[in-house]
Parts: structure tokens; C-alpha cells; sequence
């Protein structure tokens, strides 16, 4: 028993209990008869209480059983992942998975497994043909079993008479060659040697099987596991988790990788159909092109699944693939239900394409009646080239993205064929295109209103000439337009006439309003900017009268749908949203495929999405993805440098004319025509045949407002409202 002694410690007068412990072993002293020195330390009532308590000591027992539970968790953890462990359980595991592909190979070939899979394959991919074809070898299989069956109920009679009747037959023979022998040999004893050898014979032969027969029983299982082995082993991507891990990023592509990718989709009808057919999925994919950087492949899908599902899966498909969501371009080919993959080479796609030919090849020129501009490449790395002529041309995108570059890129181009005249107004101006002067004619640099203004006029001189050209036209009697020769033909006044317009958004929202109340900017038919790209539009191209725009961030506001509609070549970069996109190349082309909304921003720096006429678009296909050529500013100053010295000295302007001040008196008194009085929706017919420019789109309230400038009033004379021609004079005498 334990004894205590208590003692006053410590001014508090604390307590402390002493607890004296049975000492089994006394100890070992270094002189006989004295005890031994027990080494220990002093516990706390707590500690003590923990040692002798046996719910403190069940406690203790489950926290050690649990340390050791997470130590083996963790030991076979690290033992599972481990390569080498893999290794060992993938040669185990290929002996059950070879029985199974040899189980499943002969229960094919005994029964209709094959044909029902090939026929719900076929199915699945509305190939009903195949379907046909499918059944009706099923059906011949069937009958071919039948009869086979029937055939094991007949032939065991057939083989026990012909079994009997080989044997007499055997024995006959050989009495027979006894016979012969004895007479040879004129002993009798030989007629039974024949037979007697082949009694030894077969004697022979069954010792020998007996002797081999356990050793080939002892070693025919281990020949049939190294069998069903190989068997497995050739089936490894069924234990593809097995596998030690794998960086698969740009392994080649594969119908296997590519029919994996499609079932992962998670989508639902897909999986199923691609389950169902199995093997057979694969014959739903066209043979896999190598397409430039890149591979393509055409897949049909199975009923149920919409190519809008697959292009909505972009990202994931790309993932599946080990490639990065741009990487991977998804788009609509001709035939129904396919969609066409294009998988780009691993970091392809990040690496720059080469210079230009303008920079590389000094001796390069231009004509832009029959040649093409060069203006990068495409995804495949095929060169792109544009043809310029009688095209309008628009470029939009996010800010520094590249949409100056792209434009520039083909005006420099063009600047190479001496025959071309360049009127630029570059609203931005930071010297984008400075480079241009003493090539082109006209050349506006600057961001602000009054640079607008001058634009403005810049287009309207070019409308201008377009009517001047389309009247010389028509009295010249051409019937085929204007053809190569008359553009080329030196003081034709045919010459092709580019007008290019950059951050052309500028023009769009100025705010000011000019003389007449017309505003520059806008989106109204009163709007002189969009009036006059408009008129450009409609009738410029065929008088070689050609505007280029370049705008950013395009907008209904910024970028009017009569405006971006009316271009022939529509070129995106990055933009923010779909709906930009659609902006940008037209409904029809983003939901054919293209997706300038899916291109990086920062990144795909110059990639544009083109469609429209003359751009060399794939088959089936409605827009061109193409990572244009960039020259900077030095390159393009020496391509520059080279256009001058083909072009001879021009003068380049620092503004356009502005049109000229219309006296409103004297054209009002003029389309009067001498009456007393005119009726005002007469008058703003005249005004508008009298100069368009200055007057066309007139409403009643602007003539109105403008003729109460001059006080002028508007009276009504038999109920319609008239301008008197005598307050007219009045006005024109003060």
C-alpha cells in the first residue's frame, strides 16, 4: 500500500502529496548492504490519475491503435502509388483482362453478340444500310450455326461406321502386306509381322504421351497465363489506371483519343451511342489529315446529339484532347450532324509565324487588279492572301490587339502598284501611318474633332469623285466597267482610289454639328460620316472607288449595321462578347464557326477571324482563321521607302477640302423657279437634286428651322404650308 506524508511548503502554505511507490528492484549499490539509487521524477496528481486510470489507459491504447490505423493508411497509400507497385499489379491484372478479351472473343464467335453491336452502332449513326447489311449476316450466321448443330446429331453414326470401316480396312491391309512378305520370303511367320509392328506402334506412341503427359499438364497452365497475358497486355488502355502517371500533352492524336474525348463529354446521348457501338464508335471519325501545325478530322455524330452540343464543349473537348480550349478550332462542315476538329501541335499555336514577304523579298511588288496581298497564315500554315481589288474591307477588334498592323499591312502591299491612290485619315495619331506621306494624297493624323471633320470631308471629295467617275462612265459607252486597262491607263480618272479610315469609331461618335445642322458623327441619314461611307458603299466598287476601315470594339453605336454590312472582306480580333462577334463578321458566319470572342486577348495578338468575299475560305467552311504577318514600324518604313522610289514625288495634303459653303438664299430663290409661291416638300425635293451632298435628307423641320434663321416664315396657302418667294427676295435684298 501506498503511504503519504503532507508537509507545509511555500509561504501559501501549499500542499504536495507525496506518493511512495513498491520498488520491486532495489537497486544495485556499489557497497554490500546499502540500497540502490532509483532514478525518477515527481508527477502531478493529473499525470498520476492518467497513469493508473483505466479509462485513461483505454484512451491512450485507441489513440495509439489509431496513430498506427493512419500510419498503414498511409504506408499503402504510398505503396499503391508507387511505380513500381503499378507495374507489378498491371502484369497480375493482364491474366484476368486476357481471359476476358479470349471469353468475350468466343462468345462472339458462337453467338449474334458481334452482329446486334454492329447493328446498334450502325443504328446510332443513321447509317440504316449498314443496318441492313448487318442483319442479313446475322441472319446467314444464325442458319450456319443451325446447321452445324444439326450436323453433330448426324455425323456421330457416320464417324462410328467410317471409324470401323478405316479399321478393317487397316488390318486387312496389313494381313494383306504379311501375306506378300511370308510368299517373298517363304517363311509363314511373317504374315502377322505387319500388323504386329503397328500394334508396337501405337504401343510406343501411347508410352510416350504417357510419359510427357505430366510434365505438359504441369507446365500447359503456366503456357496458358502467358497466353492470356499477352492477350491482356495488347488490351492496356483497359487498365489505363494502372498505368504510371503520364505528362500525355502532345502525344499524337488518335481515333482512340479522339472517339475517349467525345464519350467524356458529358453528354448523356453521346456517351450512350459511343458505349453501345464500342469498337465501332471509331468508324464514325474520317481519316485523320495532317492539317499544317495541326491534324483534322471530320466526325459524324450519332442520332441525338446536335453539332451545337459538341461546339458548346469546346473547352472540355480541348482538355480531353491534352490541349489547351485554342488549340482546338470546332467547325461545320457540309455533310449533316459532323462536326470538323482541327487539333493544333502542342504550343504550336504560341510560337510567332515568320516575317512577311514585303520585308523579306526586296524585289516584290504589287498589282492590284490581279494579285493578292500577303497577310499571314493560316492555322494549317498555309500563306493567306487577299485580293484588294474592288473589295471594301473592315478590321475590327479590342484595343491593342493588332488591328492596325493588319490593316497596314495591306495597304503597304497595295502602295507597291504605282497606279493606286491613297487618301488616309488616321484618327489615333500617334504615327501609325506616317510612313505614308509622299504616297498618299491626303493624310490626316490626329484624334481630335476637328481631324473628324476633315475625315468627313475626306470621304465626301471621295463620293465626290465617285460620281464624277460613274457619269464618265456612262458617257464613255464601256459595257464590262472598268476594266484593268482604263484603271491602269495614266490620266484615265479611273485609277483605283483606296480611302482608309482608321479607328474609324472616332468618326461615328464625334458630337459636332456643322453649319447646316448636319452632325458628322452618328447613325442617322442627316449623319455626314455614315451618309457618306454609306454612299460608298452602294455604289464605290464599281468605279474603283475603295474604302477601308479599321475600328475597335465595335458597337451598334460605334459601328452601324448598314456600315459593317457593307463591307466585302470583315476581319475580327479578339472581341469581348458573341454578340460583338456577330457584329463584327455577320450572324451567319459565328454560327457556322467562327469565334473571334474565343481568341485571348494579349495573346493571340494579330489572329484574326475573316470572312467575306475572296478570302480563301476551306470548303463548307464560312470564315478563315489567320495569324497575320506583324512589320513594325522600321519595316514598314523601308517598304515605304521602296513604294516611293516606284511612285516618283506626290504631294501629300494635311487635310481634305472641305466642301464648298452653300449660299441657302440663293438656292432657295433658285429652285423656286420664278413662282410666287412654292410648297415646301417641293422645296426640299429641288434643294436635295441641287446639291445632295448639302441637302439630301433634309426633313420638313430642318428646312424649317433653317428658313427661321433667315426669318423667314412658312405660310399655308390652299391648305398646304409654302414658302412665298417675295420674303425670299426681301431676304436676298437685305
Amino acid at each position: 500500500m501506498n503511504t503519504s506524508d503532507t508537509s507545509k511548503t511555500g509561504k501559501a502554505g501549499e500542499l504536495a502529496t507525496v506518493h511512495r511507490l513498491p520498488l520491486d528492484d532495489p537497486g544495485q549499490s556499489d557497497q554490500p548492504g546499502e540500497p540502490g539509487v532509483v532514478s525518477g521524477r515527481v508527477l502531478t496528481a493529473a499525470e498520476y490519475a492518467r497513469l493508473t486510470s483505466q479509462r485513461e489507459q483505454a484512451f491512450e491504447r485507441w489513440r495509439g491503435y489509431r496513430s498506427d490505423a493512419v500510419w498503414l493508411a498511409n504506408a499503402v497509400r504510398r505503396l499503391a502509388a508507387d511505380d513500381r507497385t503499378k507495374f507489378v499489379a498491371r502484369q497480375v491484372m493482364f491474366v484476368p483482362v486476357g481471359a476476358g478479351v479470349v471469353a468475350r472473343r468466343v462468345w462472339e464467335a458462337k453467338t449474334n453478340s458481334r452482329y446486334e453491336r454492329m447493328m446498334r452502332a450502325a443504328e446510332a449513326a443513321g447509317d440504316f444500310e449498314a443496318v441492313a447489311e448487318w442483319e442479313a449476316r446475322a441472319v446467314a450466321e444464325r442458319q450456319r450455326r443451325h446447321q452445324r448443330v444439326m450436323d453433330w446429331i448426324t455425323h456421330p453414326v457416320q464417324i462410328a461406321k467410317t471409324a470401323v470401316v478405316s479399321v478393317a480396312t487397316g488390318v486387312g491391309g496389313l494381313l494383306g502386306l504379311g501375306v506378300v512378305l511370308a510368299v517373298a520370303e517363304h517363311d509363314p511367320a511373317q504374315v502377322n509381322d505387319p500388323l504386329m509392328a503397328a500394334v508396337a506402334v501405337v504401343h510406343g506412341t501411347a508410352v510416350a504421351v504417357e510419359t510427357a503427359w505430366a510434365p505438359t499438364m504441369a507446365v500447359a497452365p503456366w503456357l496458358v497465363a502467358a497466353w492470356l497475358w499477352n492477350e491482356g497486355r495488347r488490351r492496356a488502355p483497359a487498365l489505363s489506371w494502372l498505368a504510371p502517371q503520364q505528362d500525355t500533352a502532345g502525344e499524337p492524336v488518335t481515333p482512340g483519343r479522339v472517339v475517349l474525348a467525345l464519350r467524356d463529354l458529358g453528354i448523356p446521348a453521346l456517351r450512350k451511342a459511343i458505349t453501345d457501338a464500342g469498337e465501332a464508335a471509331a468508324s464514325w471519325l474520317s481519316v485523320i489529315r495532317i492539317a499544317g501545325c495541326g491534324v483534322e478530322v471530320d466526325v459524324t455524330l450519332p442520332s441525338g446529339v446536335s453539332t451545337a452540343e459538341i461546339k458548346a464543349k469546346r473547352r472540355k473537348l480541348a482538355e480531353n484532347l491534352d490541349r489547351h480550349e485554342h488549340e482546338l478550332h470546332i467547325t461545320i462542315p457540309p455533310a449533316a450532324r459532323t462536326v470538323r476538329l482541327w487539333v493544333a501541335d502542342s504550343g504550336a499555336l504560341d510560337e510567332p509565324i515568320g516575317p512577311s514577304p514585303l520585308v523579306t523579298d526586296q524585289t516584290l511588288t504589287a498589282d492590284i487588279h490581279s494579285g493578292r496581298a500577303p497577310w499571314g497564315q493560316d492555322l494549317r500554315g498555309d500563306a493567306v492572301t487577299i485580293p484588294l481589288w474592288q473589295r471594301h474591307l473592315l478590321v475590327t477588334g479590342l484595343s491593342n490587339q493588332g488591328k492596325t498592323a493588319a490593316l497596314r499591312a495591306l495597304a503597304l502591299w497595295a502602295a507597291l502598284d504605282r497606279s493606286v491612290e491613297f487618301r488616309i485619315a488616321d484618327l489615333k495619331g500617334v504615327g501609325d501611318w506616317r510612313m505614308f506621306e509622299g504616297i498618299a494624297t491626303t493624310l490626316i493624323q490626329g484624334p481630335t474633332d476637328e481631324h473628324v471633320i476633315r475625315a468627313t470631308h475626306m470621304l465626301e471629295d471621295g463620293v465626290a469623285e465617285m460620281e464624277r467617275r460613274l457619269t464618265a462612265l456612262e458617257e464613255s459607252g464601256a459595257t464590262d466597267g472598268i476594266t484593268r486597262e482604263m484603271s491602269r491607263e495614266p490620266g484615265s480618272g479611273f485609277h483605283p482610289l483606296v480611302l482608309i479610315v482608321d479607328e474609324a469609331q472616332q468618326a461615328f461618335m464625334c458630337p459636332v454639328v456643322g453649319g447646316d445642322r448636319r452632325p458628322y458623327g452618328g447613325t442617322k441619314h442627316t449623319s455626314r460620316y455614315f451618309m457618306a461611307a454609306r454612299k460608298l458603299h452602294n455604289q464605290g466598287r464599281a468605279v474603283n472607288v475603295i474604302l477601308q476601315q479599321g475600328t475597335q470594339d465595335p458597337t451598334d453605336q460605334n459601328l452601324p449595321k448598314l456600315v459593317r454590312e457593307g463591307a466585302h472582306i470583315r476581319a475580327s480580333l479578339v472581341v469581348g462578347t458573341e454578340a460583338q462577334a456577330k457584329m463584327a463578321l455577320g450572324e451567319r458566319a459565328v454560327n457556322a464557326g467562327a469565334a473571334p470572342h474565343e481568341l485571348r486577348q494579349g495573346l493571340d495578338k494579330g489572329t484574326l477571324v475573316v470572312s467575306g468575299d475572296g478570302v480563301p475560305v476551306p470548303a463548307g467552311q464560312s470564315s478563315l482563321t489567320v495569324r497575320t504577318h506583324f512589320i513594325s514600324g522600321e519595316d514598314a518604313n523601308q517598304i515605304a521607302e521602296r513604294a516611293r522610289k516606284l511612285r516618283g514625288p506626290i504631294t501629300t495634303n494635311g487635310a481634305a477640302q472641305a466642301a464648298p459653303v452653300r449660299d441657302f438664299l440663293a438656292d432657295l430663290d433658285q429652285v423656286i423657279r420664278g413662282a410666287k409661291r412654292e410648297r415646301t416638300e417641293i422645296i426640299r425635293q429641288r434643294l436635295a437634286e441641287l446639291d445632295p451632298a448639302a441637302y439630301e435628307g433634309w426633313s420638313a423641320q430642318d428646312l424649317a428651322a433653317r428658313l427661321a434663321d433667315h426669318g423667314i416664315t412658312i405660310t399655308k396657302y390652299a391648305g398646304n404650308k409654302v414658302v412665298r418667294a417675295d420674303h425670299i427676295r426681301r431676304e436676298v435684298g437685305d
